[in-house]
């Protein structure tokens, strides 16, 4: 029986369809000319005690976007990134102190768009060694990890809503114990695993 981290590469031959945060969401017009930023996060897969873990961050509540939330380490692309693989080990670099030569890339998923008008790309990377994560002040107040086969089964996703500029919004969530996970970085996690075979 292939293991999570099998099936991941699997999954990144296939990169998937592209997502966004209005997947749940229909009657929502999206601007056929809108612009899009480009960004990348970075998935860090680490072999924990008891099999693979997913490593993310909580944003620092001081943020003016995204305060409080779980999100992967990543960001905008900058000029001097070659591409949005550098972009995303860089901003793990930056946020919680990876370094390059101890992640092997693994691929890429399609891109997800996030109403904030970026398009993200996902990386997958494979953690070759532990290491002391570094959280960087004033962005990131936790680093913290959370079984890979918790975020990569279907059945542990719930579907819930808030009000958003006055509508309705679905959002994916993804719970796990104090952590909160929801919007691009559960959409996300829920293309990789409508990727994976599931029994």
């Amino acid at each position: 029986m292939p293991d999570l981290l099998d099936q991941t590469r699997a999954a990144l031959e296939q990169s998937g369809a592209a997502s966004s945060d209005f997947d749940l969401n229909s009657g929502i017009d999206l601007p056929a000319g809108r612009k899009l930023r480009p960004a990348a996060v970075l998935a860090p897969i680490i072999e924990g005690r008891n099999g693979y873990e997913l490593i993310l961050t909580k944003r620092s509540s001081a943020l003016k976007h995204h305060p409080g939330q779980i999100a992967f380490p990543g960001g905008k692309r900058d000029e001097s990134d070659r591409d949005l693989i550098e972009t995303a080990l860089r901003e793990a670099r930056e946020e919680i102190g990876l370094l390059d030569r101890n992640v092997d890339v693994l691929g890429t998923f399609a891109p997800h768009e996030t109403v904030t008008s970026f398009n993200v790309t996902p990386v997958v990377a494979l953690v070759k060694n532990e290491f002391d994560a570094t959280p960087e002040a004033g962005e990131v107040s936790e680093v913290f990890r959370v079984p890979l086969a918790h975020v990569l089964t279907v059945n542990n996703y719930v579907i819930e809503a808030r009000r958003w500029r006055g509508q309705k919004r679905m959002y994916y969530t993804v719970p796990y114990g104090p952590y909160y996970i929801w919007g691009a970085t559960a959409r996300i996690l829920r293309a990789w695993t409508d990727l994976l075979p599931h029994t």
